[in-house]
């Protein structure tokens, strides 16, 4: 195998080690390291959760528990190893006391504290790097932490379920269930990468939803680690955008565990310290367009948070909202196999598209069967 080959299947492993922890680094990157000699993998590591070793430490402690050493060895790392000290001490530190030689990165870190700084260090320490490898599948492991680097805003994934005939909702309201229990299966995979699932007043009046991951550690193949003080499994805070404070007291996903947020117009004091009584963090907003919730301010309010993914889950109005605003980044919709008539709800409600070139264009980038449901995945 040539040189290129090899360095491109090192470093397709390091990506597949960095998806192991899709749902528990928050707000932490996903990343992956490989350390070759001699042609062959000698150690491998990934960045498991926030606050403990980064991808390159833990590859570091795989060898010295075989008693092997880097010197010379390359090292494969999906993202630029960090300069600063954090909660860890620096990686790019790291790897140049460990003696590497080579070490070949996917893509630059788009934080600011990092910024290239990492790559700077392995070269002022002598150390070759080359940078670029497998990129794009480099980006595709944290869209959020990028997005949120790089726009301060979070990466934004709205999920819809609808009818063959483009329905979401029976005129009545009545919507569950359109989907079978292999797409509701389906969307909680989604929810546990995500940091904060998102809703509306509307959507929570009509539905009372947990907005809860309900997959075990083992469905989500997160390792059993007895030290664990935290439940291995992610809780995504919940987001409600609520103007009016219309939400009922006794909601039920005020009942489950994980944080939620209110997000009001409302300067009504009684009931946001009724609401604050009952576990919820309120933010207030001004007024945006239309006396609605400003939208784009949540999210960088968000963002500032430290909140990479954003999945909502809400009625047509909110949905139909933040594609119109251009504030997301990619829209999930199961279809079942039923038609539900011309008096039930549509999908999204928009406002002024008054001709074909007012559409909103998707590029749609999979489509496959879930269960009896087909599931569309479009990007804007």
């Amino acid at each position: 195998m040539s040189a290129a080959n090899l360095d491109t299947t090192f470093m397709a492993r390091a990506i597949q080690l960095a998806k192991k922890a899709q749902y528990t680094t928050h707000p932490n990157p996903r990343v992956g390291c490989v350390i070759v000699k001699n042609e062959q993998i000698i150690a491998e590591g990934y960045h498991q959760r926030a606050g403990e070793p980064h991808a390159e430490i833990n590859a570091l402690l795989q060898l010295q528990s075989k008693q092997l050493t880097a010197q010379g060895a390359t090292a494969y790392v999906t993202l630029e190893p960090c300069s600063h000290t954090g909660k860890t001490p620096p990686c790019a530190n790291a790897l140049i006391e460990a003696g590497v030689a080579r070490v070949v990165i996917a893509m630059q870190d788009p934080n600011p504290q990092v910024a290239g700084r990492g790559i700077e260090a392995l070269k002022d320490a002598g150390i070759l790097v080359e940078e670029g490898l497998l990129k794009q599948q480099a980006r595709a492991l944290n869209p959020g932490f990028i997005k949120r680097m790089e726009q301060g805003l979070p990466w934004v994934r709205v999920k819809l379920a609808m009818s063959l005939d483009g329905k979401t909702a029976m005129a009545s309201g009545e919507s569950q269930w359109i989907t079978g229990d292999a797409a509701r299966r389906d969307v909680q995979f989604m929810r546990a990468k995500a940091d904060v699932i998102l809703t509306g007043s509307a959507t929570v009046l009509a539905d009372n939803p947990s907005l809860n991951v309900r997959l075990s550690a083992a469905e989500l193949s997160i390792p059993n680690k007895k030290d664990l003080i935290t439940d291995p499994v992610n809780q995504p805070t919940k987001v409600i955008l609520d103007t009016h404070l219309k939400m009922p007291l006794d909601a039920k996903l005020l009942g489950v565990k994980g944080n939620t947020i209110i997000c009001t117009n409302s300067q009504e004091k009684r009931l946001i310290k009724a609401f604050q009584s009952q576990g919820a963090e309120v933010l207030t907003f001004v007024k945006g367009e239309n006396n609605r919730l400003p939208l784009k301010s949540i999210l960088q309010t968000l963002a500032k948070r430290d909140f990479n993914e954003v999945h909502v889950e809400a009625g047509a109005t909110l949905c139909g909202a933040l594609i119109q605003a251009q504030l997301v980044d990619e829209i999930i919709i199961y279809m079942a196999p039923k038609l539900m008539g011309g008096d039930a709800r549509s999908l999204l409600n928009f406002s002024g598209l008054d001709s074909m070139a007012d559409n909103v264009n998707l590029n749609i980038s999979d489509i496959r069967r879930v269960g009896k449901d087909w599931r569309i995945t479009a990007t804007l």
